[in-house]
């Protein structure tokens, strides 16, 4: 069971302590997931859900509406409660990016507020904006003046101060618009290289599971089809997935 104190939902860092089983050899994997399962209020929402995240992979998790994605992060993070085995190697620090934030757009609050807000000492919120590639400027806007492009890639720099050791994204271009999405996808790919970091990316983009990830988990509520993308995204395991047939269209993200 992952024991990540009290950390809600919006929480983008959160750090692994203690009440976390942690294993003992040199390599393993920075996340294992051994049979998990998430019933709320009696009914089943993921079981049967194996597999484990190394640093430097890209863990894409694709998967119909009400497949159980995002509940799956929500588990990950210590939000659900779950049975079955979440193990987290000791010390991960973890930055979370979800899919929205609707609230805080309405909220007078500069971007130096919204990172003011943070836990522990303040980053440097002008070179955490350089790493995503926005200006110092940005740092003095209001977070409801922000274009949708811009608040995402905002998230994306809270999210990575603190140095997290994985990142998790749920649907991190929810809400913007083509041009915005290729310039996120690119940033995110940017990251992967400089920091090799982990990532666990929630995705309805084929296009972008062929391009970023290591490895896709087709999930409907359990597992359909798990492992690298060239091979396990074939016609017959999307219509399992989807119910129906898939036409892929690749499209490339700058």
């Amino acid at each position: 069971m992952t024991d990540l104190g009290n950390n809600k939902q919006s929480a983008l860092l959160l750090p692994v302590g203690d009440g976390v089983t942690h294993p003992t050899h040199d390599e393993e994997p920075l996340l294992q997931v051994s049979d998990l399962k998430v019933t709320i209020d009696g009914q089943v929402l993921l079981e049967k859900l194996s597999f484990t995240v190394k640093r430097g992979e890209v863990f894409t998790i694709l998967g119909p509406n009400g497949a159980g994605k995002t509940v799956l992060l929500r588990a990950l993070l210590g939000v659900l409660s779950h049975q079955g085995s979440i193990t987290w190697k000791h010390g991960t620090r973890i930055g979370y990016v979800p899919q929205r934030l609707p609230y805080i757009r309405d909220i007078p609050l500069t971007v130096q507020d919204f990172f003011a807000l943070k836990r522990g000492a303040g980053p440097d919120v002008e070179g955490m904006l350089r790493t995503v590639g926005l200006g110092a400027e940005m740092a003095k806007k209001l977070i409801g003046d922000l274009s949708s492009g811009q608040f995402q890639r905002v998230l994306i720099a809270w999210a990575l101060a603190g140095d997290p050791d994985v990142l998790l994204f749920d649907e991190p271009t929810t809400g913007v618009d083509i041009g915005g999405e290729e310039t996120v996808y690119a940033l995110l790919s940017k990251l992967h290289q400089e920091r090799n970091l982990a990532m666990l990316i929630i995705t309805h983009d084929l296009a972008v599971v062929h391009r970023l990830s290591t490895t896709v988990l087709c999930l409907n509520r359990q597992p359909i089809c798990q492992g690298p993308p060239l091979s396990t995204l074939t016609p017959e395991n999307l219509k399992r997935l989807y119910g129906t047939e898939v036409k892929f269209y690749e499209h490339k993200h700058g």
